[in-house]
């Protein structure tokens, strides 16, 4: 009785963060016609704020499944790098923990609906597999950052396994994302056309090893 009890406080817990999130996002017209130009300006508007900003838009993203990559080279022109990647993998951390765990506590109807034929699948998948397909699929940038973390909320794995797989697949999709939003600012430069190599690199790879994964016979593709 007390554990049903408290699975209903955090749920409407959670409830009310999204509805007064959702609400600050469609008064404000964040994540409308966004472009990386355009999330920069607005997180630099903060000032010494900005890291603290960026942080919290990109934990709440899953509310909005806007695509991360966007968000993640518009840091990596304002803040350069290596802090760039730092805030993203916190910002990550929180987001995949909050998807997580709304899914497990609140969504499951919804959620599956939002995973459509793929979700009893992933999700059967994820539970037997655990923490070395979370990391393989963490490790693939085309398959989308939110609907595994949802998709794990649902599934039986634990947590820590979840968070620590997590942290480390997302490592080179992060370092590769920040590194072309930090050469944004020069965009006929060695370096800038360096960057989309390595981002072409990753996409390549990313494709290849999405064609390999298989959920009970079902190809990801």
């Amino acid at each position: 009785m007390l554990k049903n009890n408290k699975k209903r406080i955090i749920a409407g817990g959670l409830l009310i963060v999204m509805l007064i999130f959702m609400y600050v996002c469609h008064s404000n017209g964040i994540f409308r016609n966004c472009t990386a130009e355009s999330v920069k300006d607005y997180v630099n508007s903060f000032g010494s704020l900005a890291p603290l900003v960026y942080i919290v838009m990109f934990t709440f993203v899953p509310l909005t499944l806007f695509p991360d990559s966007v968000l993640v080279i518009s840091a990596g022109m304002l803040f350069g790098i290596y802090a760039a990647a730092v805030y993203t993998m916190m910002g990550a951390i929180c987001g995949a923990t909050l998807a997580f765990f709304l899914s497990r506590f609140l969504g499951k109807d919804l959620i599956e609906k939002l995973l459509q034929h793929k979700g009893g699948q992933i999700v059967e998948e994820i539970g037997k597999k655990g923490f070395i397909l979370i990391l393989i699929l963490r490790l693939i940038p085309l398959v989308p950052f939110d609907v595994i973390s949802y998709g794990a909320g649902l599934s039986k794995i634990k947590y820590g396994d979840f968070i620590f797989a997590t942290l480390l697949g997302i490592i080179p999709g992060v370092l590769v994302f920040t590194n072309l939003g930090d050469k944004a600012g020069n965009l006929g430069s060695i370096e800038f056309l360096e960057a989309l190599v390595i981002l072409g690199l990753l996409l390549v790879t990313s494709y290849l090893m999405r064609k390999k994964i298989s959920f009970g016979g079902y190809e990801s593709e």
